[in-house]
Formats: structure tokens, sequence, C-alpha cells
């Protein structure tokens, strides 16, 4: 049978042109000998007597509209974006070298007028040309899930911990927190291993900047939470204190904490990219270099924004789903001697058997709440009528 784009056999060649001269032929019972349709027979006649003998031949295929090429200055433009984000170790999608492309025209666009950013299907199909992309082997389809974001910046925390070797081969830990509305890292804490000390460390170093949020959702670590063990860690006595209510993801369900999880993949890829810390100093300060460069880019989940731009328009919460009502200051003192502690141009009696040890006090206007190691101390009122707060004011 004849298909378009295929040249006629000699017969029906010989049909058409006996038509076409005008001889009258039964034209069904002809196709039906030569095992052609009656439209098929048509369309090359009509062919025939539009283009002579031609018509008869294989037709090309190429389309009849092509679609415009990426000019040169755009395709190097593409590959030098990949080539930036790879060699920082950050993301290296087509969306991620798009927005590069977007920001950064001065590296990239030498043309007249504003540059000529292409969709990311483009960059895609450029990368895919180039070879700069591997091929993912079939994966079984996605269920469908629901997407869980809170409405405002600090009324959920996540928090969770990774490995990460160092240049002696050591394995130390990454407490990394975020927040689930705006996606902001609120911390990323290098320590020994993941404690309950150096959980805690990360949270006063996060409400130090940020305030204090009304959840904060871990995995079922020991140094998280001993709840389903049939006890209270000191993190979750600590954020008690605080009006902060500490939940858990289900067991075997790190989805729940999906939104960390996936930050880690991110950190690690950027940490792989820098020369192996030899120390927990030298990881911090990666870290917090990190922590800049993360808050500072776009994000896909945040449709373009910045997570420092998110967290900057998003309404704000706090303990117990209520708003702050004053600044908090998170501050860290040493016990002195004779057990007291300076706090805004007070000095906060504590007891002597607390001397020299390390105070973290949370304070939101005069309302005063202190750890001593991390576990909770004292919670007071301070009253500006007297320098010295004594116990059991």
């Amino acid at each position: 049978m004849v298909k378009d784009g295929v040249a006629v056999d000699a017969s029906l060649a010989g049909l058409v042109a006996r038509v076409a001269v005008g001889e009258r032929v039964n034209v069904t019972a002809e196709c039906a000998a030569l095992g052609v349709s009656r439209q098929t027979f048509y369309k090359y006649l009509a062919r025939y007597r539009g283009e002579g003998v031609p018509g008869l031949f294989v037709r090309s295929r190429r389309p009849v509209r092509i679609r415009p090429m990426v000019a040169a200055e755009v395709e190097d433009g593409i590959v030098l974006a990949r080539k930036r984000l790879a060699e920082a170790g950050l993301d290296i999608g087509a969306t991620s070298v798009r927005w590069w492309l977007i920001d950064h025209p001065e590296q990239w666009w030498a043309g007249d007028g504003p540059p000529v950013v292409p969709s990311r299907a483009t960059v895609h199909r450029v990368l895919v040309r180039r070879g700069m992309v591997t091929p993912m082997p079939s994966r079984r389809p996605r269920r469908r899930h629901r997407n869980f974001v809170r409405e405002r910046a600090n009324e959920l925390w996540q928090m969770d911990g990774y490995e990460v070797q160092l240049a002696d081969r050591s394995k130390v830990m990454v407490i990394e927190i975020l927040d689930d509305h705006s996606r902001l890292n609120l911390a990323c804490h290098a320590a020994t291993s993941e404690t309950g000390e150096a959980a805690w460390q990360a949270f006063t170093g996060a409400a130090a900047r940020y305030g204090l949020p009304a959840q904060l959702l871990t995995d079922n670590g020991t140094g998280f939470s001993g709840r389903r063990r049939g006890w209270t860690s000191p993190l979750e006595a600590a954020l008690a204190e605080l009006g902060v209510a500490a939940i858990t993801c289900t067991v075997r369900h790190p989805q729940t904490c999906g939104k960390v999880e996936r930050s880690h993949a991110t950190a690690r890829r950027w940490l792989a990219r820098q020369a192996p810390p030899r120390s927990l100093r030298e990881l911090q300060a990666l870290l917090d270099t990190y922590r800049d460069v993360y808050n500072s880019r776009r994000h896909q989940a945040l449709d373009g924004l910045t997570p420092d731009q998110a967290w900057t328009i998003a309404g704000h919460s706090g303990p117990a789903g209520e708003p702050l009502q004053a600044p908090l200051h998170v501050t860290t003192h040493t016990v002195s001697t004779s057990g007291c502690v300076g706090v805004d141009g007070t000095e906060i009696g504590l007891g002597r058997r607390h001397a020299h040890g390390n105070a973290i006090v949370f304070r939101t206007g005069d309302e005063a709440t202190i750890f001593i190691n991390g576990r909770y101390t004292r919670a007071l009122t301070i009253d500006r009528t007297r320098r010295y707060q004594p116990l059991g004011a």
C-alpha cells in the first residue's frame, strides 16, 4: 500500500497518467486491484496534474516551519553558566542555568539591547546537544503527593544532621535548621556528633538571628527526642520552657523532614567542591559561607525568589503561633564566681552552685529565661527598679 512520502510503483503511476490524459476507467475497481485507496489515487493524480512526473517521487520530509536556531552567543552563555555553577558546587539544572544567565548578563551578553535569555526548555536542549546532561534510566512514576508548606515564617523549623568527612578522614556532623515557609537556612552548626548539646547550640544560634519558632520538627534521633522511648530529651525540655512545641516525624518516614533532607544534598554538593576542612573551625567557616550563598540564590520552590527575599516579605510567627511582642535577644554568658550573670545592665542571681557554668539567656523585653549547660535554670521578669535580681524575686 502506498504511503505519503514513498514513491509510487509502476502500476499506480501508469493509472495516474492514463486518467490524467483523459482515459475513462473504473477508479474504484482499479484501486482495489492495486491495493490502494481512492484518496491516495486522487492525491497523486492532483500532484501529477500540478507538478508532472516529479509529483510521483518522494517528497522532502523537512518541516514547513523550522524552529529558529539558538544564537551562538546565547549557546556559549548557556555552556559558560553550566560550567560556572558546576565549579561552585551549585545546582546545574536548566532552571538554575537560566537564572544564572538572568543574574549575570555582563559575563556572557555582548549584543546591543537587553540580553536574549532563552526558555528553560531551550537551555535543556542545548545542554543535551552539548553532552552536558547525563541520561537517566526510566523511573517508576511517582505517586501523587501533597506538598505541605506553613503559611508564615517561624511557624515551623525543620532540624536534622548529616555527616561530613574532614581532611584527616575523621567524620563529624553538621546540624542544619531550615524554615519551612521560606526555605531559609537558619543554621549550619559543625559538631563532633549529633548530640543534644550540639542541637541546642544550633537552635540557640538560629534563635539569636531569627527569633523563636512556634514548632521545631526533627526525626527521632536520641540527640533530638526521647518521646518515643519514654523519656524527655534535654532539647525537648528546653524548648518546652520557651513555649516552642517539639514535634517528630513518623518512625522510618524521613519524607516528613523532606525540606531539610533535600537541603543536605545541596550543602554536600557545595562542600565537595571546596578544599577538605582540617578542623571543626575550618568546617564552620565553610558552612557560614555556604549559608550566605544558599540564602541569596534563587530557589525553584519559591518561584525564583531567594530564601532571604521570601523570609523578608513573609508574615512571621512565634511560640504558640503568636508573633513576638518585642525583639528576641539571645546572649551567652559565663556564670560568675558569686553565681550571677549580667543581663542588660542588671545582675541576675543563679546560685553559687552554677559558678563558671555556661549560661544562655533568652530575653524578650523584660522577660528572661535562663539555661545553664543546656538545662533550664530560671525564668523571671526583670525588675528595673533594682540592679540585682535575687533568687526568689
